[in-house]
């Protein structure tokens, strides 16, 4: 027991060769030791447990050492490498920059500077945790570090660069330290593994790299802990069970219900996910990057991205083949927006489940692309009936309401009657003929006409009329679905019936407005002053005539205009639907458009309207500034 050694320790790297994932830098240190071109500063920068104290001591050992071999590795066998590897060297020192940040600690390093090495060329000074130096003490160090004597070197390790004052970084040769891939990670423990004759599934160690998060002393540490845990043996289940990982399986279940559209079955395995002890941020991090893998595996040449164990990577392989890309992005966003939206929420729960809920409903049939924004109701028309039995309905109603039919007064009207009973029925059980209805109150649809003999203003009053009523409209329960549609939308999945052309419908200033507004509303940021023009002017509609009127103020706010007629008008022309609708631009005459500026003019256009405003004002002897 007293001889017990972490692995960690036990298998610190002794030479460049040995160091994992850092194949770059260790090549420039040893061709810098070997053409002998030393700089008197360096700085080694990374994440922890990725070798920068490490490779330091290897650079200090091999620089001092008297016969290092053709490759630029130390020899180990001379008196400095002996005197390393001992630990009693005096040529190399380590300091520790967090316990010793004062200007006393750097003055004491500055005087011990001077002393030449006994054995070997160089003193080496290895400070880790630079970064932790008061402003004072890196003030007095800069001297020093700038123009060192020749046999000094110094090596400064840390883990947060951003902290070191730019005058420091510019003395000093600057290596950044890579994250351990997973990859290597996994080699070295193979490695550590067979050392040791210890059994480990690839799955395993896997697993153990990943938690790790690219530090290789962190891998060893957590490798210690699982051979305690299962006694030499080490498995998938045993490492995600002592490491509180949450299983691949669980994510395997979780996509197949979504495909499935199964939403109970993936709320009751959340369920249990909580249970386990699991939080749901975690959950709902590991689903995105579950999801992130799947469409990794989609293709071939981002596979190597997928860092898994082979078994697991073929799984991914196989359920990548059934999800549809769409579903794969849709499901990636909903899951980070969760992500973000999970510490802001007083029911994180609830949020999570949502998310499951919206996931599930992806890949529904008849679903819209608005990106998963969330479920909502979808417009249906109640009765399915067939599109050729709905046509000959519709064809028979009409051909019945068109024929004439001679005879008396009474039958006539009698007829018609039964005519429009008939087509109103026909327009509750087929949500189809309305699909040119308006949704909004004065847009109308075209009616068949009921009879010669009726007066105009009975067909214009018809026409007015819309022809689609909520009604005739069902909620689907059994599949609701995201995005508030619209009649519109509704209509347009219904089979389409032949309709004849429409009439041009009458519309009014109010009408014309609420359009005139709504694509002024619709214009483009870049177009924004002309938005803001329009929403404050107001169309005038000439009487009895389709054709309507813009003031402007000057020539070229009337140049803007009339370079907007034909995208203008065509708009109109379809929201009004009336084909003959016009636009005229004027001018402004010099008296005509008087625009209130001071109290004083708006007060003179207010009694010009209303009268009781000036008789209060002469009454109680008001007067205006």
């Amino acid at each position: 027991m007293e001889n017990y050694i972490v692995s960690a320790r036990k298998y610190r790297p002794s030479t460049f060769e040995s160091v994992v994932g850092q194949r770059a830098l260790t090549t420039t240190l040893k061709n810098a030791i070997a053409t002998q071109k030393l700089a008197h500063a360096y700085l080694f920068c990374g994440p922890r447990g990725v070798g920068k104290t490490t490779c330091a001591r290897i650079f200090a050992k091999t620089i001092n050492c008297m016969t290092p071999t053709a490759d630029g590795e130390a020899c180990n066998q001379c008196e400095s490498c002996v005197a390393f590897n001992e630990q009693r060297s005096y040529n190399i020192h380590e300091l520790d920059a967090a316990s010793n940040n004062s200007v006393d600690d750097i003055r004491q390093l500055v005087e011990q500077v001077r002393i030449p090495p006994q054995i070997g060329k160089y003193k080496v000074y290895i400070i880790d945790e630079v970064h932790m130096l008061s402003a004072s003490a890196f003030n007095a160090f800069l001297k020093t570090l700038e123009e060192p004597p020749r046999h000094a070197i110094f090596i400064l390790a840390t883990t947060e660069k951003h902290k070191i004052l730019p005058t420091i970084l510019s003395r000093c040769q600057i290596y950044d330290f890579n994250r351990i891939s997973v990859e290597d990670t996994v080699n070295h423990l193979s490695y550590v593994a067979s050392k040791e004759a210890i059994t480990a599934e690839p799955e395993a160690l896997n697993v153990i790299a990943l938690k790790a998060d690219g530090g290789m002393r962190d891998a060893l540490s957590i490798f210690d802990q699982v051979v305690s845990f299962t006694g030499g043996n080490i498995t998938y289940k045993s490492v995600i069970d002592n490491l509180n990982v949450l299983d691949y399986e669980y994510y395997f279940r979780l996509t197949d219900c979504f495909l499935e559209n199964k939403v109970s079955d993936a709320l009751l395995l959340f369920n249990d996910i909580l249970n386990k002890g699991f939080d749901g941020s975690h959950f709902i991090t590991g689903l995105s990057s579950h999801f992130r893998d799947l469409l990794v595996a989609k293709d071939a040449v981002t596979l190597p991205l997928l860092e898994v164990g082979a078994s697991i990577r073929q799984r991914y392989q196989e359920q990548a083949q059934k999800c549809p890309l769409p579903f794969l992005y849709r499901a990636m966003k909903l899951c980070n927006e969760c992500d973000l939206n999970y510490r802001i929420s007083k029911n994180k729960r609830l949020l999570v489940e949502l998310t499951l809920i919206q996931v599930a409903q992806l890949t529904t049939e008849g679903d819209d692309v608005s990106g998963g924004r969330g479920p909502t109701k979808t417009i249906k028309p109640i009765f399915t009936q067939p599109a050729a039995a709905q046509q000959s309905q519709v064809a028979s109603a009409t051909s019945a309401q068109q024929n004439p039919v001679h005879s008396s007064p009474s039958s006539t009207t009698s007829t018609q009657v039964a005519g429009n009973v008939t087509a109103a029925r026909q327009q509750q059980a087929t949500p189809a003929v309305s699909q040119h209805a308006s949704p909004y109150p004065n847009a109308t649809s075209s009616a068949p006409s009921q009879g010669a003999g009726a007066p105009q203003t009975a067909r214009e009053e018809q026409r007015k009329v819309p022809v689609m009523k909520m009604s005739s409209l069902g909620v689907s329960i059994k599949n609701p679905q995201r995005g508030q549609e619209t009649q519109n939308t509704a209509t347009a999945t219904a089979p389409k019936v032949q309709m004849q052309p429409e009439e041009d419908l009458i519309f009014n200033d109010r009408d014309l407005n609420y359009y005139w507004q709504e694509y002024a509303a619709q214009l483009p940021k870049e177009q924004d002053a002309l938005m803001k023009r329009m929403q404050m002017l107001r169309p005038t509609l000439f009487k009895n005539s389709t054709t309507f009127e813009v003031v402007v103020d000057n020539e070229m706010a009337a140049k803007d205009f009339t370079a907007l007629i034909p995208e203008l008008q065509e708009y109109l022309r379809g929201r009004l639907r009336n084909s003959q609708v016009a636009m005229k631009v004027r001018v402004s005459e010099a008296a005509e458009n008087i625009r209130p500026v001071g109290r004083v003019e708006k007060f003179q256009m207010m009694a010009q309207k209303n009268q009781a405003l000036m008789q209060l004002k002469e009454e109680f002897g008001l007067e205006l500034y």
